[in-house]
């Protein structure tokens, strides 16, 4: 079968604006870029009346193995399925970070024949959302360190600026940095450190505010660092909002593509889900929800980070009731969950599939923890056998979940029609009442420990009094009801990335908090976890590269 990459080169696109006329939306309300992508207006999103709202289907996935399980692919897959069987239905997406393309990953925009177009664009550049959130946090950065060479008041202690700097890149060795070196002309030297974009606060707020007011008030509420009188100072103080807006005007704007087979897609906002809330943002789901009949999003890595962040933090804020959760698993990652050897994973196992069902069954758990409905889809492989296929399919029917073995990535969205028929059933017949996991009023504290006790099945939290005695200070200053935005691991429930399966009475180190006072949540950073990841031994940088007739080669 030829590359995603060539796959993607050779699909027979349509016009942007026939894509967007099938959603309602006419020729002056798209912005083009090219003739295959472009953005939604602001005027039109606000035109877009109340009415019976689509049916939310999230895509979500077992603990994975560092290749992925396919969760982009599936959400593009069950898209085609559905509007093959007669469902209007619109794709929301997050953007594909530059970091993870040219490190990890290599891109983010599905695979085979269940792939976003245009793919090397998304993967890349894109409509340059990524660029105007990395120069909207930068600037505010500069004007503080402005703020504070000038001497203007309130008066920053500059040991107390809590604002760091951002970049769509991995690179290790900006983590922790000193600026200001080279004498008084170039600013205070001050410890200070890098993390990638998707980490920044204005990626989170621009994914979690409702439009372009609610964007400025949340803007205005972000906290750059504190007086010596420990009082805090905003991005309003420093007088950074209307510039910070001017940069995101065209980024707020939800951007509009299609699959291989034509179907609309949003893609907008791209926080990861290890370190931050992993969700596309708040505005494209919500007027995907007002002009299609089925919305099908994803939240990033397992189930027990950007499901429960989706979950716990932009429905709660957005006001959103998912209808179903679809969970995303593989033969290869449950073997690795049973104890198979990575370099052994395409070699039929069935003791060791039988172990790894474990972290399956917990995920399910934990989904129906927030009155979910689940479908498992099987990301099937070639490698795959019947009898490890069957093994699973007895288990959640033992489990009482429905199941579909999906081979969209080879047959596109009829590869995902049953999958597709089984969200369609258990979206018509729910009855169980969609619930948050912990109250608002909950002490912040008692809410990690709440995602850890009962989606982790950790014993206990530990911390140091310096971060529990900064929990208090933040209640005290009437930050107690915000939602917590747990930062750690993706290969384990546990905040230790081997400890595989279903670990249960393990311990959850909390090892920093960091307050997003605009975008409304609180980061508990366990672990190892790093806000600014680095390059594999080999990164998909490596192999990529212009061919002879100028086109990108390498990406997958």
């Amino acid at each position: 079968m030829p590359s995603d990459i060539e796959i993607a080169r050779a699909a027979k696109k349509a016009p942007i604006g026939e894509i967007a006329a099938r959603l309602g939306i006419p020729p002056e309300d798209i912005i083009p870029y090219g003739h295959d992508k472009a953005k939604i207006s602001a005027q039109h999103l606000r035109s877009l009346r109340p009415q019976a709202p689509g049916k939310l289907i999230l895509v979500t996935a077992i603990s994975p193995t560092a290749a992925g399980e396919g969760k982009t692919t599936t959400s593009v897959g069950l898209a085609d399925a559905l509007n093959r069987i007669g469902e209007k239905t619109l794709l929301c997406l997050r953007e594909p970070s530059l970091g993870p393309c040219f490190g990890m990953k290599g891109g983010a925009t599905g695979g085979g024949l269940a792939q976003v177009v245009p793919m090397d664009e998304i993967n890349l550049h894109f409509t340059g959302d990524f660029h105007a959130i990395t120069s909207a946090h930068n600037l505010l950065t500069a004007m503080v360190d402005n703020h504070i060479h000038w001497n203007h008041a309130p008066e920053i202690d500059p040991a107390r600026v809590t604002w760091r700097r951002v970049m769509d890149m991995n690179d290790r060795s900006l983590r922790s940095i000193v600026s200001g070196l080279g004498g008084p002309g170039n600013g205070t030297p001050a410890e200070t450190g890098f993390d990638i974009t998707v980490a920044s606060e204005v990626m989170a707020i621009l994914c979690l505010a409702r439009d372009a007011a609610d964007l400025e008030a949340r803007l205005s509420r972000i906290i750059v660092g504190y007086t010596r009188a420990r009082a805090a100072v905003t991005a309003a103080d420093i007088k950074a909002v209307g510039a910070m807006m001017v940069l995101l005007k065209d980024a707020m704007q939800p951007n509009l593509v299609q699959t291989l087979e034509n179907n609309p897609a949003l893609i907008h906002g791209g926080p990861f889900a290890n370190i931050a809330h992993g969700c596309n943002s708040v505005i494209a789901t919500r007027a995907a929800l007002r002009m299609a009949d089925y919305v099908v999003t994803e939240a990033g890595f397992g189930a027990d980070l950007g499901a429960e962040k989706f979950l716990d933090i932009k429905c709660r804020q957005a006001s959103l009731v998912p209808d179903a959760a679809v969970l995303v698993a593989t033969v290869r990652a449950l073997k690795m969950h049973g104890g198979l050897p990575k370099e052994d994973l395409a070699t039929a196992s069935y003791s060791a599939l039988e172990s790894g069902l474990a972290n399956l069954g917990r995920h399910i758990e934990n989904l129906r923890l927030f009155g979910l409905p689940v479908v498992v889809a099987i990301n099937r492989f070639t490698t795959d056998t019947s009898a490890e296929l069957s093994a699973i399919e007895a288990y959640c029917t033992r489990l009482g979940v429905k199941v579909a073995v999906c081979t969209h990535w080879a047959e596109g969205g009829r590869g995902a029609e049953s999958l597709a028929r089984a969200v369609t059933d258990i979206t018509a017949q729910r009855a169980e009442p969609f619930s948050l996991l912990y109250p608002d009023d909950m002490p912040l504290f008692e809410k990690i420990e709440t995602v850890a006790r009962r989606i982790y099945r950790a014993e206990r939290v530990d911390t140091t009094r310096a971060v529990r005695k900064q929990l208090a200070d933040w209640e005290a200053a009437g930050f107690g009801n915000l939602p917590v935005c747990m930062a750690k691991t993706q290969y384990s429930f546990s905040t230790d990335p081997g400890l595989l399966g279903a670990p249960e009475g393990h311990v959850v180190r909390l090892r920093e908090v960091r307050l997003a006072a605009g975008a409304g949540f609180v980061v508990a950073i366990c672990g190892d976890i790093m806000t600014m990841p680095g390059l594999p031994r080999r990164p998909a940088a490596e192999i990529m590269h212009l061919n002879a007739g100028s086109q990108i080669e390498g990406l997958s």
